[in-house]
């Protein structure tokens, strides 16, 4: 491999620091912690400050109709296909700095070393900040990389958020264009493959004391939002022999839930992360209960058994204490196996930094997992303190991050190499 520009000893450091910069006002929508939801000021600022950056660093930089920054290093040739380098921008409410942002920085770095070395490549890189990876706005999640990967239904457009905006007009008032949303979408020949690197969120690699991992593949997922409809009434003067009471159905069904997945196999997980009793008073037994279901495994089939399961037996809960259920399917991502070719180029690159090559799967959703639909996606992983994310105690080190921007510019190198071949 060519020598590595270090960009004066802050290659992958610089991209922890931003990230830092980004975890505060005006870059989140509230003191004290980091909650940037998709199409609000916060993603705004955060998108303005980035541009600058990508600018900096040689990049042409726009947004497409779906509201997702798009910076270009140009490669020998004008025009040539793009090796895609991105993440998402958005974060969870209270959630930490470096889940998504920071696989962006370290590709706006990595872009900067090769400007400073003069390298231009068979092929352009394009860094991508995906708008909506979460779903901590709307109910669906990765509307931004699903319209690149042209897989972005239109329904999704017309999904609202707790104020009763939809995306449609969320995206409108960014300056995001819905009625040309298919305009995002990328042809299959114009892009070489995409390559994520993301926080593990988990604990394996800091317990194995290894700095960076490769991925296997990402489970399958479901998100399905349960409604238990029973009959509102006084709290104080109507017995509890007569209620017809969602709420405690909905507890029995949330421990449904956890009771089906603790028993299952091949990684099956079941969360519950959403629950309002409406119309949510204190004195008022509720008319019915509405609850999120989050359903993961490494196998679309392991996972759609479970949510059979689990649906039967809250049509079961609800029927059994005279109420009704309503469980309504809001998203279905199948499992998605990374490419076994970039998998190799991605070991060969640790094995050049003396690093172990762990392959290990993603429990967790990634934009890399809409994206295969678009072309061949790699992973990489890097520890984070105890694998905690989701959380604002998220935490990954200067010297990790700097070996991930290496492991890049290395997995860049021979991909380079391949294509020249």
């Amino acid at each position: 491999m060519a020598d590595a520009v270090d960009i004066g000893g802050l290659l992958g450091i610089r991209a922890k620091a931003r990230c830092d910069l980004l975890g505060a006002p005006p870059y989140s929508e509230a003191e004290g912690q980091l909650t940037r939801r998709f199409l609000t000021s916060a993603h705004e600022a955060a998108l303005e400050t980035l541009s600058s950056w990508m600018a900096d660093a040689g990049m042409s930089v726009r947004r497409d109709a779906a509201a997702n920054l798009i910076g270009r290093y140009e490669g020998e040739r004008p025009g040539a296909k793009a090796l895609i380098i991105g993440s998402h921008i958005d974060s969870v409410r209270n959630g930490g700095r470096y889940d998504g942002p920071l696989g962006i920085m370290l590709g706006v770095d990595v872009v900067e070393a090769l400007r400073a070395a003069g390298r231009r490549l068979p092929f352009a890189i394009e860094v991508v900040a995906f708008g909506d990876e979460e779903g901590s706005r709307f109910p669906a999640s990765m509307s931004c990389s699903r319209a690149i990967a042209g897989t972005l239904d239109a329904m999704a457009l017309e999904m609202k958020d707790a104020e009763g905006v939809s995306v449609a007009q969320a995206l409108t008032a960014f300056g995001g264009d819905p009625a040309g949303i298919a305009s995002a979408a990328r042809k299959p020949e114009d892009v070489l493959a995409f390559l994520e690197a993301h926080i593990e969120q988990g604990p394996v690699l800091e317990a194995e004391g290894l700095a960076l991992g490769v991925v296997t593949a990402i489970a399958a997922q479901k998100r399905l939002m349960v409604r238990i409809i029973g009959t509102a009434g006084h709290a104080g003067t109507t017995p509890m022999n007569l209620r017809k009471d969602p709420g405690p159905a909905a507890a029995e069904c949330m421990l449904a839930l956890e009771r089906i997945c603790r028993a299952g196999t091949g990684g099956l997980v079941g969360t519950v992360g959403r629950m309002t009793a409406l119309p949510g008073a204190f004195n008022v037994i509720p008319g019915a209960v509405e609850f999120s279901m989050d359903i993961r495994a490494e196998t679309s089939a392991t996972r759609d058994e479970a949510v059979i399961t689990v649906s039967a037996e809250i049509h079961a809960i609800a029927a059994k204490r005279g109420l009704k259920a309503e469980i309504q399917l809001m998203q279905a991502l199948a499992e998605s196996p990374c490419d076994p070719s970039l998998m190799g180029l991605l070991e060969e690159a640790l094995a050049d930094l003396s690093l172990s090559p762990r392959r290990l799967p993603s429990g967790a959703g990634h934009d890399a997992m809409v994206m295969a639909d678009l072309c061949p996606v790699a992973m990489l992983f890097i520890r984070c303190e105890g694998g905690i994310s989701h959380n604002p105690a998220e935490a990954v080190t200067e010297a990790d991050c700097a070996l991930a921007a290496q492991a890049m510019l290395h997995f860049i190198d021979k991909l380079e190499r391949r294509e020249r071949a």
